[in-house]
């Protein structure tokens, strides 16, 4: 007799599919329907529920990684270039994975437990990327050989409405990366001035009308993702614009405010400042952005360490997803590659 535990039924819903996320159980464990996934990738969408790494190659190509290497993925996500790398690296090598988000962390974990990664190879800490050098003293590593870090917002995150990313769905205005640290967006917004908000929608989105958007805006509670994109689309001189111009607006409020949340550039910042000190000599870092606030940290402090002789080698430039890859994951269209040799 076949004692093999049966997996329990999946919940009956109304019409032929699932229309609340938590319903979508092709979403919400991607790995067990390839042939769906498979589906959605040929048509040039990233699967709800997964995030699919980008610029892959050239990542990998820019931290020339060897077998027996040590390394950090200071940015895990859904593990997909720890995956890459893991592989790279073995026989002999060990990666450290850090991620802040208690969520998404222990999931991936357990993806690349079950493709074999024992804690000789793989240990994954819940770490913002900020405190690198913490982790790496409390491992007892003095320096490794790479440093990768991708700093996109994962879309596991995006596609969960529960965590308020995004005006797609409606869902809580919440935006942290780490639910049990700091305050939810919604929150924040009620509690800023316009002065202050439009200082954040200029340095973190480069919104032109951040004055006009932040008087409307500041001090307002809103109820949640859809409200505030209502909200933003209400402002005068937002709503005379084209629909696509007025849709790039919320984009950038909603990206503004996640980074704000979430401090994202103070932690990028210090990131940037400890990197050196982490890595032996001939140690590679590659780190991909995703919008120009971002870029612009990066490109700065590689430019000055270069200067100051902590870094001997910087890229010609900034590397981009080619015409394939931005058809097949449009996602990989704002990313910028760029890597620096200590």
């Amino acid at each position: 007799m076949d004692e093999t535990p049966r997996p329990p039924r999946r919940k009956r819903y109304a019409g032929k599919n699932p229309r609340r996320f938590e319903d979508r159980y092709k979403e919400l464990d991607p790995e067990r329907y390839g042939e769906t996934v498979g589906k959605v990738l040929e048509s040039g969408k990233t699967p709800a529920g997964m995030h699919v790494p980008i610029l892959v190659a050239e990542c990998l190509a820019a931290l020339h990684l060897e077998p027996g290497q040590w390394g950090i993925d200071a940015t895990l996500g859904y593990g997909g270039h720890a995956r890459e790398i893991l592989a790279r690296i073995a026989p002999g090598g060990r990666l450290i994975g850090l991620d802040v988000d208690p969520i998404e962390q222990p999931k991936t974990e357990a993806r690349l437990r079950a493709l074999g990664h024992g804690e000789d190879a793989f240990v994954a800490v819940r770490s913002n990327y900020a405190g690198i050098r913490k982790v790496l003293d409390g491992m007892g590593w003095d320096a490794v050989d790479f440093v990768f870090a991708d700093l996109g917002c994962s879309s596991m995150q995006f596609d969960d409405p529960s965590r308020g990313f995004s005006f797609k769905t409606a869902g809580p205005l919440d935006m942290r990366m780490n639910p049990g640290r700091g305050i939810p967006a919604g929150e924040w917004l009620a509690r800023v001035g316009p002065e202050k908000l439009a200082e954040v929608l200029t340095d973190h989105a480069d919104e032109p009308l951040a004055g006009e958007i932040a008087r409307v805006l500041a001090g307002r509670r809103f109820d949640g993702t859809r409200e505030l994109a209502a909200g933003v689309r209400s402002v005068p001189e937002v709503a005379g614009l084209d629909v696509e111009r007025v849709e790039l607006a919320v984009r950038r409020v909603f990206q503004a405010l996640r980074i704000a949340v979430n401090e994202e550039f103070s932690s990028l910042d210090a990131f940037l400042r400890v990197l050196p000190s982490c890595l032996k000599p001939g140690g590679r870092v590659a780190v991909l952005t995703f919008h120009s606030g971002e870029d612009r940290r990066v490109k700065r402090a590689f430019q000055q360490g270069l200067r100051e002789g902590l870094w001997s080698e910087m890229s010609d430039g900034v590397i981009v997803a080619g015409p394939e890859e931005r058809r097949s994951n449009p996602r990989s269209t704002p990313a910028k590659l760029r890597w620096v040799v200590k």
